[in-house]
């Protein structure tokens, strides 16, 4: 379909008609005044004449003329075409993953699939996994934290670059301590960086913060004044003690204050779990944009007058010389 960006532009059309009110231009020229005029018109054989003379354009000079300017008004008009809609899908939400690296976290009581005992990183890993080959519609970010909290990954649609550096992420890389209040705070200025409505932290710790600049549930409840919903799973046996205990009570807490639901896992299984039941409360979330593509015009017209233009000045250079060298020929004999 074809339309006009600005269609009050071929009002322009109309400015020449203006020229009709406006006197022609007139130039004066110097003039020798010779006793012998008369002589020299008769040897001249030429009329004299009085007054001003107005060159008068021929046909196709007032055509194209007129011709060249409806294109350059039609130009400036800007015809674009304008092509059927084109509706698009994109992420609705924001996920961010938080993962403590601590060193508890190499702690070997998840159970597999299989019987055998694994350190509750590697449960994590293959997990997550699965939830980004699952959430294709989510933005996803990654943070890790033990002494302090990192920025691994920020939010991106490319899940398999995200997977691939949750799988280059190692126990204690980020430190032996559990930071689980400030890995809350990285995640809430993260967010408030993105321009999502929809923001979800998943926070998978042992919960038993060790020094926190800001304590967790305080924390919390800065996300939850910033809309984050946080889902937070507990990761190994809650009859752990010292490094490798859990704090369930903190846990449940910093969930209950965003709104989010606060879970346990003693085993890959539960773990799988808990992801499932978070999928049916955040279900997948799609924005639909909608746009028609547009191709602009405006050089069509302007290469027409062009066009136009050069070829009638072909043509007149051509005429002149030919008739120059009829001259010449005649001249010659």
């Amino acid at each position: 379909m074809l339309e006009l960006a600005y269609p009050w532009a071929l009002a322009l059309i109309a400015l020449p008609a203006l020229m009709h009110f406006v006197p022609p231009y007139k130039e004066s020229r110097d003039s020798v005044k010779v006793p012998f005029f008369h002589k020299l018109v008769e040897l001249s054989e030429q009329r004299p004449e009085r007054g001003a003379r107005i060159l008068q354009r021929d046909r196709a000079q007032r055509f194209l003329v007129a011709f060249m300017w409806c294109c350059l008004a039609l130009a400036a008009a800007k015809p674009q075409w304008v092509g059927p809609p084109v509706e698009q899908q994109k992420s609705g939400r924001d996920l961010m993953i938080a993962v403590d690296l601590s060193g508890s976290m190499e702690t070997r009581d998840i159970t597999a699939p299989d019987g055998t005992a694994i350190d509750r990183l590697t449960a994590v890993k293959r997990v997550l996994e699965e939830l980004a080959a699952r959430r294709e519609s989510d933005r996803l970010g990654l943070i890790v934290f033990g002494s302090a909290a990192y920025l691994q990954s920020p939010f991106t649609d490319d899940h398999a670059i995200w997977t691939q550096l949750l799988a280059e992420t190692e126990i204690g890389m980020a430190g032996q301590s559990t930071v689980f209040g400030d890995a809350i705070g990285l995640a809430i200025k993260l967010f408030r960086e993105s321009d999502s409505d929809n923001r979800v932290l998943i926070m998978l710790t042992d919960g038993n913060d060790t020094g926190s600049t800001v304590p967790p549930v305080d924390a919390a409840k800065v996300a939850a004044a910033s809309d984050i919903r946080i889902y937070t799973i507990a990761i190994g046996d809650p009859a752990s003690v010292g490094e490798e205990a859990l704090d369930m009570e903190t846990i449940g807490r910093v969930s209950e204050a965003t709104g989010g639901k606060d879970f346990q896992a003693l085993d890959q299984a539960e773990l799988e779990s808990a992801y499932a039941t978070i999928a049916e409360l955040e279900p997948n979330l799609f924005e639909t944009v909608s746009f028609r593509p547009r191709q602009s015009l405006h050089w069509a017209p302007v290469g027409i007058a062009l066009l136009l233009y050069s070829i009638y000045h072909s043509i007149g250079t051509w005429r002149a010389w030919r008739t120059l060298a009829r001259q010449e020929k005649a001249d010659a004999a």
